[in-house]
């Protein structure tokens, strides 16, 4: 993993807590939230406040996050909204987490200034012993409060302030003046600088997560299901419950809620040509395994190479070149049915609000991409990636730094990004025949909806 490290593709984009007094302040808002202490004197924090370096140290990776739920977290910054999520254990918490800084960046900018803020992720559930209490996970509300109680302290003094106002011989209550004086020398004006943190409550409609082993959870979608990394889990309150394996079942849930679209049919992009990079990953997957040298080779060189060992190249390869000649030459309609192992390749997810997830299971359906595995699914990356031969490392490290890491939002939008929205009138930009076509079939062959691949 030492090269992901060096090269900022693991552990990359941490905030460094070197200050004295951020030390000391995480410190205290650590024995608050856990009783644990460090002694490093400088070390980096995730958007949670989770430190590798501490993790180490204490011999506990979950140290903010017992037993998978309702993770705990320290801000030292709202700098740490930039940060990535490590260890994670549902997909939603590093959106909640970064949506709860944004929307109270001023509140929490003030609180940071002189304290950490600890706070937690609650939700209904203590333990998930089973799979079944992951349904109960619907709403995740997030407590949070400095490590001296200063919006406890301003709730209360907000209250006593009420009494103040209210109360017929309020100015004449010496003990109660006294009391607010007091509070206010913690809180400040809180009749004029209100601290308060807002939308404090997040829903968790659709999720994945790493308990039993991985699950996607989709609850809020027409038709629900679960899909099991592994081994499918019983007694779930959804109709259906699939596995990996079950290829034609998750192609047939994803079509039935509109949740995927061909690559080829996506706007503003060259579909052509992220396919084609799509094949030359399946390339190296086979070429590092027979040990051919692909170090500093460039995309033509791999090409020749392949071509070298087609015999050898994976059953997805020729599905997408089918795509490609299509794409690019009007050649023979690929009629590439759910069962062909190019399938998955040939999608992204469509534009709706399950985008991320839905790359995040296309991404594990096809782990030969390790371009998008890296970027939607890193978890599974790093499982992948340590029994990878070495020079597969090496190219993967070299490609994702060179060609990714340097432009990051560039690249995601070019590859899952969605354009062509209808303008001001409503109506949709100008579309080809041939790109009316693959809206009514598709770039497989015409689909019924009412039947089963």
């Amino acid at each position: 993993m030492k090269r992901l490290i060096q090269q900022g593709l693991m552990f990359g984009n941490l905030f460094h807590v070197a200050a004295p007094a951020l030390v000391e302040r995480y410190n205290r808002a650590l024995t608050h939230l856990t009783g644990k202490t460090t002694a490093l004197a400088d070390f980096h924090v995730d958007i949670s406040g989770f430190s590798p370096e501490i993790g180490d140290e204490l011999g506990d990776d979950h140290y903010l996050n017992h037993a998978g739920v309702n993770r705990q977290f320290i801000l030292l910054t709202t700098e740490q909204k930039h940060c990535p999520l490590l260890n994670v254990k549902f997909s939603t918490s590093r959106d909640i987490l970064r949506r709860f800084i944004e929307v109270n960046e001023r509140q929490l900018f003030a609180l940071t200034a002189t304290d950490a803020v600890a706070g937690e992720l609650v939700n209904s559930v203590f333990d998930i012993s089973t799979p079944a209490k992951l349904f109960d996970l619907r709403k995740i509300r997030v407590e949070a409060d400095t490590t001296r109680g200063t919006l406890r302290q301003a709730e209360k003094l907000a209250g006593l302030v009420d009494r103040f106002k209210g109360e017929e011989d309020g100015w004449f209550d010496e003990a109660l003046i006294a009391q607010m004086i007091d509070i206010a020398k913690q809180t400040g004006d809180v009749t004029r600088n209100p601290v308060r943190l807002q939308h404090v409550v997040f829903e968790q409609g659709n999720f994945w997560t790493a308990h039993f082993d991985g699950l996607y959870v989709f609850q809020d979608v027409p038709h629900p299901a679960v899909i099991a990394s592994v081994t499918k889990p019983e007694d779930l309150p959804v109709p259906v419950v699939m596995d990996m394996s079950e290829r034609n079942r998750i192609a047939k849930f994803l079509d039935l809620n509109r949740l995927v679209e061909p690559v080829v049919r996506a706007r503003g992009i060259d579909g052509a040509a992220i396919l084609r990079q799509k094949m030359g990953f399946l390339a190296i997957s086979v070429l590092a395994k027979k040990g051919v040298d692909i170090a500093g080779k460039s995309r033509s060189d791999l090409r020749r190479l392949a071509a070298r060992h087609a015999e050898d190249l994976p059953a997805a390869f020729e599905g997408l070149a089918a795509l490609v000649r299509w794409s690019e030459n009007g050649g023979a309609w690929p009629r590439i049915r759910s069962d062909d192992p190019a399938y998955f390749y040939s999608l992204r997810a469509a534009d709706t609000p399950h985008r991320d997830l839905v790359n995040m299971l296309l991404a594990e359906l096809t782990p030969l991409d390790f371009r998008q595995l890296f970027i939607c699914h890193k978890e599974e990356f790093y499982r992948r990636y340590r029994s990878w031969p070495e020079a597969q490392k090496a190219h993967v490290v070299a490609y994702l730094a060179r060609e990714y890491a340097a432009d990051k939002a560039g690249a995601r939008t070019a590859l899952f990004g969605h354009d062509g929205a209808p303008d001001r009138a409503g109506a949709a930009p100008a579309r080809s025949d041939r790109r009316a076509l693959l809206d009514r079939v598709g770039p497989w062959g015409a689909l019924n909806r009412s039947r089963g691949r």
